[in-house]
């Protein structure tokens, strides 16, 4: 797991694991004496207050009760449902295979109004033409070893492209110029994804910057993993192992200043085109 998901998910179990160490202590109860009273091994006491284990809803009921603070029985029930989400391996998203993780999010597009996206390795997937993308998910499906329907799930990513016309939603685009370059399903058909990022580009809805190759990179303007910004609504970032969900308005705030600092090196406008069309100049050359 990455160091996001440590600063994160990891992060927020550690956090609901002290609350309810605090809980504890508040009510002057050792960690034998809890378990006694719960009816459970010390054991898991510490394992829940160390964040080995995290709390299902009934053992935070019965914490609080035994602690005498059931009054925050539904805060903490609501806390420990966000961490939970928070972090999702593609093992469980992915089981049934792509196409239902795809569906997924397409509420989320369409309620929201303003995207942010930063992209350091891959054309982020509502941008990418339908080449690009069965390219992009048969090798995740080959490296992940899960059910073939790659078909239906490019199918529910071009239906999830309607959002850029509808109107109403504002879309800004960051790529590294090392995406431009990178060759994703042949030449052929990164040339075609190449020739449709200018039309993309062109759309009223759409900013399209690229950070070119050689940038200064201080202070703090590094290559981090990619990121959507929904709005303000959450942070969604797609990692090697799994699919890390960040909701807490504090996180988000980080992954703001993130896409603001990065897109000061970006280029745009014409400026942006040649380095697109320098890409694929070099492609078809």
């Amino acid at each position: 797991m990455s160091s996001s998901v440590s600063s994160s998910a990891r992060a927020a179990r550690k956090s609901l694991a002290g609350r309810l160490r605090e809980i504890r202590l508040d009510a002057s109860l050792s960690a034998r004496a809890l378990a006694a009273a719960a009816g459970w091994h010390e054991s898991k006491t510490s394992r829940i207050e160390n964040a080995k284990t995290p709390p299902a809803d009934a053992d935070i009921r019965v914490w609080c009760r035994v602690c005498d603070a059931e009054d925050q029985i539904p805060d903490l029930i609501a806390a420990a449902r966000e961490v939970n989400s928070m972090w999702v391996e593609w093992k469980r998203m992915e089981r049934a295979g792509l196409r239902q993780a795809q569906e997924a999010q397409l509420p989320l597009y369409e309620r929201t109004r303003r995207f942010r996206s930063y992209a350091p390795s891959l054309v982020p997937g509502i941008i990418q033409t339908r080449a690009y993308t069965t390219a992009v998910l048969r090798a995740i499906m080959q490296r992940r070893s899960i059910p073939d329907d790659v078909d239906a799930a490019v199918a529910a990513r071009m239906e999830r492209q309607r959002v850029l016309h509808e109107g109403g939603h504002q879309f800004a685009f960051l790529v590294e110029e090392a995406v431009l370059r990178s060759v994703i399903g042949g030449r052929e058909v990164m040339a075609a994804q190449l020739d449709h990022l200018t039309v993309v580009a062109s759309l009223p809805s759409v900013s399209l910057g690229v950070i070119p190759l050689g940038s200064d990179r201080t202070p703090m303007r590094w290559t981090v993993e990619g990121f959507w910004i929904f709005g303000t609504e959450q942070v969604s970032v797609e990692l090697v192992s799994g699919y890390l969900t960040v909701t807490r308005p504090s996180e988000i705030d980080m992954y703001d200043r993130a896409f603001t600092e990065l897109a000061e090196l970006a280029v745009y406008g014409a400026d942006a085109r040649a380095l697109i069309s320098a890409a694929l100049h070099a492609l078809t050359r």
